[in-house]
């Protein structure tokens, strides 16, 4: 789908959507590993990484 890797880096890296409110955020992964990271739309801790269609 990506054509280079400074794109691939734009759109997926540090990038995780809220499994409740589907809203995006840019956050490091150990920090949504240790749930230090919440949504800021819904306030939940639940994260999950952006699919590479």
């Amino acid at each position: 789908m990506v054509k280079f890797p400074e794109a691939a880096a734009r759109k997926f890296k540090n990038m995780f959507v809220c499994r409740r409110c589907k809203t995006k955020i840019r956050a490091s992964n150990t920090k949504v590993i240790a749930g230090l990271v919440k949504c800021r739309r819904c306030n939940s801790r639940a994260l999950r990484p952006v699919r590479k269609k």
